[in-house]
């Protein structure tokens, strides 16, 4: 659907106007959202010892190790793909640690602590060999799949290889094709003329138990990649391509039951998998449960009368939900607004004209009003101005690089530099573009609908066109379709896929992550110095060295005026006082933990 102006403006005004609301409902609560230390990570009323506004940001609430009951989520949107090597959604990553495991994964802890990589599969972290080029690890005992077949080393390796088929296997992170490669060219397990369909030469797999990675170069990211759903085990005969995401086949602690794509999906226990060989799955439910919905503001009504327990996508609660748990003590004490490690950005894709010139990029930058933005977002709650394309939560990030001056002025827009750069880009009267965004995420619709106002202020003129986004790598990520539709500026979140510079940026900026299909690098930048500083912080081993080539290398891209980072991202959740073991992660980009959940009185 195309949004024109005089409509957006209409609704711009009234969102504005409930930010404004909201800003007086958190002055009214007398709290800001800060604890003394200013940390965020206490404060609020109700909710007993261990509840309050922001206490599962740095601690685990309610804990428990009673079993049973339903753990019901709903959602506004489904998985891109529920296929390990296919999803990129972040909430499908979280959730997928309930059917799938890696030889590392993400901790079980609150804050910070959900970064740290830890065994899961394997018996301990890889041993490192052939000066930082070579991982090797070894499995636990007792790991089966849901048919009670045993998860050996060959399935590890048969999944892997799988994100290699991009015609059939498409959409996920890229990562592990573009460092096992190694020049061979591989082309997947469905072209391969091996007799067991093992042929990629980088890994080996001497025996059942044991797996061997051989690197180009060394990689301190690596491990951090290996935890990513995209090294899942998968069994050869349970594999049926394309349509694997429609029903995984589970290496964890539940299984699916049944799923209907867009209205409902179900796990249950697999009674095959073994608490003793998995250290980090509490497995506490005895079901688990997704509705799907296209009415996020009946979602959020749903979770605050306790038909359901959490958001599935963990992005927020609307407007009228928000004002309501703000203004009411109980419901915001079981409420965290963690800041996410997200960035909301609009990218401006190269071979849209006019946006192969760098000055019409540049007046988009300068004509964008970040204070209407932010407020898109659900004003402080929602989030920061963003001034550049690394978040505060990745090392690199460099708070005083403020190239287009966005938070001066309190972000208001600079409209006579715009001008000036559309003169310069030839365009003094302005021009007409698109811009793509997501309709089941209604504070990206109004983050669209800011953008239109402010850039027709200064003659350039933007319809909105609202895509499904459970579509997303068909219609913004394949460039094909962006230049066919003209989306010359696409509104969107990103998260780091690993806690580094290359774990968030890489997928946005380097020309070697640019696809036909599943594309995240919706700039379609290909800039030889980019890529090059990719390398040599990845190879680099000292993690200061490393964020000061992140540094160089992220204000390469701002030099370069590819995004308008206009928010660094806070998400208002909701979650029942029913849960147990609650904590959220920056393992997850400041999400719940899906993992260790139980629900209380569960097994009555």
């Amino acid at each position: 659907m195309t949004i024109p102006s005089s409509r957006a403006t209409r609704r711009l005004a009234a969102g504005i106007a409930v930010a404004a609301l909201l800003a007086g409902a958190a002055a009214c609560s007398g709290d800001n959202g800060r604890n003394k230390n200013g940390d965020g990570s206490g404060g609020g009323g109700g909710g007993g010892k261990d509840g309050g506004f922001n206490a599962a940001n740095s601690k685990i609430l309610n804990p428990s190790t009673e079993a049973g009951g339903t753990l019901k989520f709903i959602s506004t949107q489904d998985a891109d793909f529920w296929d390990p090597q296919r999803g990129y959604y972040g909430f499908m990553w979280d959730f997928s640690r309930f059917y799938t495991r890696q030889l590392v994964t993400y901790a079980p802890k609150p804050g910070k602590g959900g970064q740290d990589i830890v065994p899961d599969l394997a018996t301990e972290r890889a041993k490192v060999t052939n000066d930082g080029k070579t991982y090797t690890y070894t499995l636990r005992d007792d790991l089966f799949y849901e048919d009670g077949s045993k998860i050996t080393s060959q399935d590890i390796k048969y999944g892997i290889e799988r994100i290699f088929a991009t015609d059939v296997i498409n959409g996920g992170p890229p990562y592990l094709m573009q460092i096992l490669d190694n020049g061979q060219k591989y082309k997947g397990p469905y072209k391969d003329k091996a007799k067991d369909k093992l042929g990629l030469k980088s890994i080996q797999t001497p025996d059942e138990k044991t797996i061997i990675f051989n690197l180009p170069e060394p990689n301190s990211d690596f491990e951090g990649i290996l935890a990513l759903p995209t090294s899942t085990p998968v069994p050869p005969k349970q594999d049926k391509g394309a349509k694997y995401t429609l029903r995984p086949f589970s290496s964890g602690p539940y299984k699916f039951k049944t799923y209907d794509p867009g209205k409902k999906l179900v796990l249950e226990r697999n009674t095959a998998w073994k608490k003793s060989s998995d250290p980090v799955r509490a497995a506490l439910p005895d079901e688990v449960t997704v509705d799907f919905t296209t009415n996020a503001d009946d979602a959020d009504a749903k979770l605050l009368d306790g038909t359901y327990h959490l958001n599935l996508t963990q992005r927020g609660v609307q407007q009228a939900a928000r004002v309501k748990i703000l203004r009411d003590a109980d419901l915001k004490a079981n409420t965290d607004d963690p800041l996410t490690g997200f960035i909301r950005y609009v990218a401006m894709p190269q071979s849209v004209e006019p946006f192969n010139n760098v000055h019409c990029r540049r007046a988009v930058i300068y004509a964008s009003d970040k204070t209407t933005l932010l407020a898109s977002r659900g004003g402080k709650y929602g989030g920061e101005i963003g001034i550049n394309m690394l978040p505060p939560t990745i090392s690199g990030h460099d708070a005083s690089s403020d190239p287009y001056g966005m938070r001066a002025g309190g972000g208001k827009p600079q409209q006579d530099k715009a001008r000036d750069e559309l003169k310069q880009c030839g365009k003094p009267g302005g021009f007409k573009t698109k811009v793509a965004v997501r309709q089941n995420e209604p504070a990206e619709v109004a983050s669209a609908e800011a953008l239109q106002d402010a850039l027709g202020k200064v003659g350039i003129t933007v319809d909105i066109d609202k895509f499904d986004g459970a579509q997303g790598n068909a219609v913004i990520g394949s460039p094909n379709n962006v230049q066919k539709q003209g989306y010359g500026l696409i509104i969107y979140g990103w998260g780091a896929d690993f806690n580094s510079g290359a774990g968030f940026l890489q997928p946005l900026v380097d020309s070697r992550f640019l696809l036909d299909s599943g594309n995240n690098n919706y700039t379609e930048v290909k800039d030889k110095k980019i890529d090059a500083l990719f390398d040599k912080a990845i190879a680099e081993s000292d993690p200061a060295k490393a964020a000061e080539t992140y540094k160089e290398l992220n204000q390469r891209v701002s030099d370069l005026a590819l995004y308008v980072p206009f928010v660094y991202d806070k998400t208002l959740n909701y979650r029942s006082p029913e849960l147990t073991n609650v904590y959220t992660s920056e393992g997850f980009n400041g999400k719940v933990d899906f993992v260790s959940l139980g629900v209380k009185g569960g097994d009555k």
